[in-house]
């Protein structure tokens, strides 16, 4: 009895019908071009608009008038926008220390299977819900230097007014925003953690690691990307951070407290010089931009190396 052989005529056709290992799954360019307008209409039409004002003098009411750089030179010249960008990079810096500590410690403690610990997550996660004016209105209220709880424990307050000093003033900021979006910043640390492969783990294990090494050892490498990620949001989100300061402290006491997007506010909404306040603004995108693009450079992030076992 012989063997019919079996011809193979097509097999070079499936072969190239088979999508490449980078290009598997990928979706057609149409696929992108709904978010492309979407983003054209409202980040890069408005970014443009302001990049424009920013070259004029306008009061919002009148014709804007070209008047060259002069609002970039009063900027330069201007002590109060010097001393609220650094207070925005310090209290951005502030925020990124305390919430990815925190993130990266609830994150990895939430992709376990403890017990209880879906009811402790949705706890948890609960001011993530919360809007950023009833957050910072809820905890104005709680400190309240005259009814709120400073008032009743001057033995750890001291005389109650968190708002009267700036290094206090600041410590308020920075906890407030911790408070409300180390939550998102957890999420994306609960994925990253429970993509880790389990064999590294009992790799490790074999080998002789306990917790604590694993965790260095094996947590924090596969999170790399996570980490990158988590701290462009937080960059950006503390560069541009309004709402807070604008309900608690009103950039005060004086000036202490003014970062660079109240600035922005006081200038259009109080001043009505719009064109130097658009020159906050895109000041703000740039160097929010520059930060992105050097923490990505500097980690890798653009080489989007898979930390996944066999890729």
């Amino acid at each position: 009895m012989t063997r019919t052989a079996i011809p193979r005529k097509n097999s070079g056709a499936v072969r190239k019908a088979t999508p490449s290992r980078n290009g598997a799954g990928r979706p057609g360019l149409l696929w992108a071009v709904p978010a492309a307008v979407f983003f054209g209409l409202f980040a890069i039409v408005p970014l443009i608009m302001v990049a424009v004002l920013s070259f004029t003098a306008w009061d919002g009411l009148s014709d804007p008038e070209f008047v060259g750089l002069a609002n970039w030179r009063k900027l330069l010249d201007d002590p109060v926008m010097a001393k609220s960008l650094w207070l925005s990079v310090l209290i951005t810096a502030l925020g990124v220390i305390v919430q990815t500590a925190l993130s990266i410690l609830l994150g990895v403690w939430a992709a376990g299977h403890q017990r209880n610990r879906a009811v402790l997550s949705a706890i948890y996660f609960v001011p993530l819900l919360l809007s950023i004016a009833a957050v910072s209105v809820l905890w104005r209220a709680l400190l309240d230097p005259n009814l709120g709880v400073p008032a009743q424990a001057t033995w750890l307050f001291g005389d109650g007014n968190l708002f009267g000093m700036q290094s206090s003033a600041i410590a308020v900021l920075v906890f407030v925003s911790t408070w409300q979006f180390t939550p998102l910043h957890t999420l994306i640390y609960q994925g990253a953690a429970r993509a880790v492969p389990p064999v590294l783990y009992q790799a490790a294990e074999i080998d002789g690691a306990g917790r604590v090494r694993q965790f260095f050892h094996v947590t924090l490498p596969q999170l790399r990307n996570a980490i990158i990620t988590s701290t462009i949001l937080m960059v950006v989100g503390g560069l541009t951070t309004f709402d807070t300061v604008l309900i608690l402290t009103q950039g005060g006491p004086g000036s202490d407290t003014t970062i660079s997007a109240y600035y922005m506010y006081q200038k259009a909404f109080k001043s009505f010089d719009y064109g130097s306040a658009s020159a906050i603004a895109l000041l703000l995108v740039l160097v929010s931009t520059l930060i992105s693009l050097v923490v990505a450079r500097l980690s890798g992030y653009d080489k989007m190396r898979s930390t996944m076992e066999g890729l």
